[in-house]
């Protein structure tokens, strides 16, 4: 229900400043090439805002895979040198029972 409400109310405010931008009288000619230059520009200005947003979200996705990845690799590492400790130790205790018999 509410969100009806405000889909109703929504339409309604977009169809009265629709209705209030239209209504204004224009007193001079506006001419079809000046208006493809303002179109123009305005599609410009749109492209550049989504180049902006894609450029710093991939900045933005780099940092967290080179932080994510770099953590999982720190991890990896103390577990290699863990499991390397723990092959080191088992070793050298085969190697000390040996030299005792």
């Amino acid at each position: 229900m509410k969100k009806t409400v405000a889909y109703l109310m929504g339409t309604l405010y977009f169809m009265v400043c629709f209705w209030v931008i239209m209504d204004i009288k224009a007193l001079a000619y506006v001419d079809a090439t000046s208006v493809t230059y303002v179109i123009q520009a305005i599609v410009g200005i749109f492209v550049a805002i989504g180049a902006v947003v894609t450029v710093q979200r991939h900045k933005i996705v780099a940092a967290y895979r080179k932080w994510h990845y770099g953590k999982l690799a720190k991890k990896n590492a103390l577990k290699q040198l863990e499991e390397a400790k723990t092959e080191n130790n088992t070793e050298t205790n085969t190697d000390t029972t040996d030299a005792e018999a």
